[in-house]
């Protein structure tokens, strides 16, 4: 029975609040008084601003809302600023309401859209709102975390419903609002609707501050002994939280038998090389490490291990406010400032109490426990001080240490002020932007009117609003110069002066707003060229976000290799670092992207709002025929592997959800398919999720169903074409070694099979006996130079060197280890011979 079975018969605020009351009792819950009043405040229709402490049961009140819309026959809309979040919001609504009842929108995928509650990301919302303007089918949005109203880049969304959309009742939720005054009178004005504000600082689970003037491991070492575990240590990079973990390995943190839960509970749990290695031996030890440049299945481990109780210390970043689910009976913040790219600052009271909120969670806590520790400096100075104790002669012997170069200062005082202070009032960053102006006219009526409602109405100054008026007026001008609109004589039937000449797609601007640029370079090129599948990877790449670690990897590589060109060339130092600025990480085609972007825009103006950015990773893994281990060792982002694997992912889906069927090769597809199964085997739920999105198995009702738990991916070998992609990258790998005589990184790859370095050396000296090279270019990995037996329980295969004369007569043989290689995730070769054919 699901909370749509306790629906009442009629949509009066009393009989709405016993039906929802009634079914929380029955789930042995009970509603804190804040709850109540919230609740109270949304079954008689007015909007609501709640801004209570986290682990106060806003998600409840959120479920309270959505019950109340069904009950009214209204639509209602749930907003988050991520995707993981909307995605974790719809399958618990899907467990409360039934799956019939609930539906997901993001640029990624469309799920039972017509359902009467929707969960989408904000600007989802924001595109919808701009589209139908008031006429849009939205009776009520909750829109959780809020705050993000502030944020630089995204806020627009947060902000372009409240303007747009004077139907609805809202719900405005978070933990760290500050004073909501204008937005209570401002919601009252729009909508019509009283605005009820339920804020409430009292937090069912009291929290209890302390300023350490310990070194950091003492101070762990004492909340382990006090019962102040599990403690979740916030550190403000990925690098200080994983350096931070290691270095408590020395602290007995766990007894036998919890060591022997956890590796109960680990199990088979497959832990790749490099950080996946590193992370089982912490994770033993019950030390977890929780960042998002993590693997999403090590983040899920060590949420369960947590949530099992048996991770006694987290070290993370201060991401934590977003996603993790974890009980934390104390957080610890390493400091109080942070690098926020541009500059070290303060932590910002909201960031501050954000962060401190996590602490002490309903159901597992009686009370939470926030510990800010002193500067390191500081406390050896303290130190140095007590050591002195009354003697004059040693105090003023004491060298005071220093703080390090470029330290923002903070101290009690400051600790003191961050509890006490209020969060920062949010402000507007209303944007205004091609895709917007495009909606607004796209959609009936007189668009003239609706954008000088957007442009003088949002909650800008107007000094502000009249430079969004004069950027607004310059890209209609440009769209009206490209032919992109037309101004009509007389309104249209709809009531349209300007129309569009082209068509939007729904998510307009919001699933790789380049992906029409894409499209058109795409055919610019040659279908015949050898390089014509990976060519179509660049292009897909250059639309795709950046992922940073690994670029500024590349360029650190790229210009490492180049300083060491030009020292053998005698260039001198000056010149050097001069010519260092030109040397970037590889960007395949970027002249003819450029020229592509340039000559779109012009009919195109919007695209002006992104930008192409031409880069090679996915293509550079393939050329390189690297599993995604050896990629990330070579470039040593191990800490960052989560995000360099979402980018993958990024790619994968866009390949498959832009490239039209008739521009796809059969080595494009292979392509495809091998990157495919790559980002699975490393981590299937990544992929898994939005394929069963995109393709859903409907049940009777012709609804998605839940999916069944994470089995982790299937065999490596069931997907016979990404494998047979997955064994000649693992020889042409050998190939590529082999052509420039690296017989060390041949002899690792292979000495397990007993072709160490010298045994390499022998068998391809002798072939460099008989001719110069070995090519490696397109032909040289061609289906055609590597034949393969298949057999039951192995391949036999012979990867053919591509000789300068043609003869084809040398190579490699080795044995394919069908088994072994779904244990590994990935092909398992054995090389068996090196020689003439």
């Amino acid at each position: 029975m699901t909370l749509t079975d306790q629906l009442p018969g009629s949509a009066d605020p009393d009989a709405l609040f016993d039906a929802f009351t009634t079914w929380t009792t029955g789930q042995g819950i009970e509603l804190y008084p804040a709850q109540q009043e919230a609740l109270i405040e949304i079954v008689s229709g007015a909007n609501l601003i709640l801004s209570t402490p986290t682990g106060s049961g806003k998600s409840l009140v959120a479920v309270g809302a959505h019950f109340t819309a069904m009950a009214n026959g209204t639509r209602s809309f749930y907003t988050a600023p991520i995707k993981a979040l909307v995605s974790e919001k719809f399958f618990a609504l899907c467990d409360t309401f039934g799956p019939a009842n609930v539906g997901m929108l993001t640029g990624d995928s469309s799920v039972n859209s017509d359902a009467p509650i929707i969960c989408c990301t904000a600007e989802i919302l924001a595109n919808i709102a701009l589209r139908d303007g008031a006429d849009a089918d939205v009776g009520q949005v909750v829109m959780d975390e809020f705050h993000f109203y502030s944020e630089p880049d995204r806020g627009w969304a947060w902000q372009v419903p409240l303007l747009e959309l004077p139907r609805a009742q809202f719900v405005l939720m978070s933990a760290t609002l500050g004073d909501v005054r204008r937005f209570e009178t401002d919601l009252t004005r729009r909508t019509g609707r009283p605005t009820a504000v339920v804020a409430n600082t009292e937090r069912p689970i009291p929290l209890h501050y302390r300023y350490a003037m310990t070194p950091l491991q003492e101070t762990l070492e004492e909340l382990l002994a006090t019962q102040g575990a599990p403690v979740y240590v916030v550190h403000f990079s990925q690098a200080a939280a994983l350096e931070r973990a290691q270095a408590l390995m020395s602290i007995n943190v766990c007894t036998k038998a919890e060591k022997a839960a956890i590796a109960d509970l680990i199990g088979n749990f497959r832990f790749t090389a490099g950080f996946g290695k590193t992370l089982s031996r912490l994770v033993r030890h019950g030390i977890g490490v929780h960042h998002a440049g993590m693997l999403p299945k090590y983040r899920r481990l060590v949420e369960q291990l947590a949530q099992a109780g048996l991770l006694k210390i987290i070290c993370g970043t201060d991401t934590l406010g977003v996603g993790i689910n974890v009980p934390i009976r104390t957080v610890v913040l390493t400091a109080l400032s942070k690098y926020d790219g541009v500059r070290t600052r303060h932590l910002k009271a909201r960031e501050f109490h954000q962060i401190a909120g996590r602490a002490g969670r309903a159901g597992y806590d009686t009370a939470g426990t926030v510990v800010v520790q002193a500067p390191d400096h500081d406390i050896e100075n303290e130190r140095a001080i007590a050591k002195a104790g009354d003697d004059p002669k040693k105090k003023r012997k004491i060298v005071r240490k220093k703080a390090p170069e470029g330290f923002v200062s903070w101290g009690r005082p400051t600790f003191e002020r961050q509890i006490a202070a209020e969060p920062e009032p949010l402000t507007s960053t209303f944007k205004v932007s091609h895709a917007m102006l495009l909606n607004v006219i796209n959609r009936p009526g007189d668009a003239f009117t609706a954008m000088r409602h957007l442009l003088e109405d949002n909650h800008e100054d107007r000094p502000t609003q009249r430079k969004l008026i004069r950027r607004a007026i310059a890209m209609y001008r440009g769209l009206l110069a490209a032919g992109v609109v037309e101004q009509l004589p007389e309104p249209d039937e709809e009531g349209r002066r300007v129309r569009l000449t082209v068509d939007l797609q729904f998510d307009f601007a919001l699933n790789q707003p380049l992906s029409p640029l894409a499209l058109a370079a795409i055919d610019l090129l040659d279908r015949e060229s050898p390089s014509y599948a990976l060519d179509v990877v660049s292009i897909i790449e250059s639309i795709v976000e950046n992922p940073r670690p690994i670029l500024s990897q590349q360029q650190f590589k790229a210009r490492g290799e180049a300083v060491n060109k030009m020292k053998a060339e005698g260039i001198e130092y000056e010149e050097r670092m001069a010519l260092l600025e030109d040397v970037t990480y590889p960007k395949p085609l970027a002249d003819l992207l450029e020229a592509a972007y340039n000559m779109y825009r012009q009919g195109h103006p919007w695209v002006a709002d992104h930008e192409l950015q031409p880069k090679s990773v996915v293509r550079d893994m393939y050329e390189r025929a690297m599993t995604f281990v050896e990629y990330v060792s070579y470039y040593q982002v191990a800490r960052s592997e989560g995000l360099v694997l979402r980018y993958l992912a990024d790619v994968y889906k866009a390949l498959r959800h832009t490239v039209p069927d008739e521009a796809k090769t059969d080595e494009l597809t292979d392509i495809i398919e091998w990157l495919g199964e790559l980002v699975r085997q490393v981590d299937s739920s990544l992929l898994d999720e939005w394929e069963r999105l995109r393709n859903p198995e409907d049940d009777e009702e012709g609804i998605r169903p839940e999916p069944a738990e994470d089995t982790g991916p299937p065999p490596v070998t069931a997907n016979a074409r990404a494998f047979k992609v997955l064994v000649r990258n693992q020889l042409f790998r050998r190939v590529e070694l082999a052509a420039r005589r690296n017989y060390y990184e041949l002899g690792e790859l292979d000495k397990h099979a007993g072709w160490d370095a010298d045994a390499w050396r022998d068998a391809v000296e002798a072939y460099f006996e008989e001719y110069d090279e070995i090519g490696t270019g397109a032909n040289a990995r061609g289906p055609e130079m590597l034949q393969i037996t298949e057999e039951p329980e192995r391949w036999i295969v012979r990867q053919t060197f591509d000789d300068p004369d043609g003869n084809r007569d040398w190579g490699i043989v080795a044995e394919v280890d069908l088994a072994g290689s779904d244990e590994e995730g990935t092909a398992v070769i054995y090389v068996t011979g090196v020689g003439e054919f």
